[in-house]
């Protein structure tokens, strides 16, 4: 089955431009030309990735990746006038893994388009089995599913790979450099502090009872353990 990716922009040549290079590229194109359109492509049609333009006519980019269903896994590129950092930064932090500014040439476009599909297969490799368990909290890959004492626990897309990517190498430490290229992707924009704010987010959904399943390494970076005695910070 190809790659399905929703093009959002109201300007129709672009659309029309990315579609086409797309299809060449054997991916099934959706397209969108507001918001709210894209916003009702993405629910019903569920894109693997999504190239988004931030200046909509009814509503910015930002306000579509926050109503976006974040517990699914959907790549997000950017597509804006601007190259401002703050704009990457916000855009990141609502869960966008790229962003190109333009005008773009397509090239640029197709490949990093290609190398998303790649992260987003990586991140969902399922290593060592479909059910993580620690206690009563339980990780179901397939279902990108997680829950304590049977209770559903609401993770972005970025918070589930994170605790998925650590529960699958329990005690390998990870530098935050390293979780930035994993999940971010190596020319990630922002600063390695957005490792240390997702994981505290995290800490706080999964509750006190796992406080010590995901460890600080002082000076080096971040691990799971099932030990409780941990050097946790």
């Amino acid at each position: 089955m190809p790659h399905k990716i929703l093009v959002i922009d109201d300007e129709k040549q672009i659309v029309e431009i990315l579609s086409y290079a797309f299809v060449r590229e054997g991916l099934e194109v959706l397209t969108a030309f507001s918001g709210q359109e894209a916003l009702d492509v993405i629910a019903t049609s569920r894109p693997q990735l999504i190239v988004l333009d931030l200046m909509l006519p009814d509503m910015t980019g930002f306000e579509v990746c926050r109503r976006m269903d974040q517990t699914k896994e959907t790549g997000i590129i950017l597509l804006t006038a601007k190259d401002d950092i703050v704009d990457k930064v916000v855009g990141f932090e609502l869960g966008a893994d790229d962003y190109i500014t333009k005008p773009f040439h397509i090239r640029e476009v197709l490949a990093r388009v290609q190398s998303l599909l790649r992260r987003i297969h990586k991140r969902n490799e399922q290593p060592d089995g479909d059910l993580f368990t620690y206690g009563e909290l339980q990780l179901i890959r397939s279902k990108r599913k997680v829950t304590v004492s049977g209770q559903p626990i609401i993770l972005t897309p970025k918070e589930f790979d994170l605790l998925n990517l650590f529960v699958s190498h329990i005690d390998r430490v990870y530098t935050r450099d390293e979780l930035l290229d994993i999940l971010w992707g190596f020319d990630y924009a922002g600063s390695a502090r957005t490792v240390d704010i997702h994981l505290q987010r995290l800490r706080k959904k999964l509750g006190t009872d796992f406080q010590h399943l995901l460890v600080t390494v002082h000076g080096v970076g971040y691990k799971a353990s099932r030990n409780t005695g941990s050097d946790e910070s």
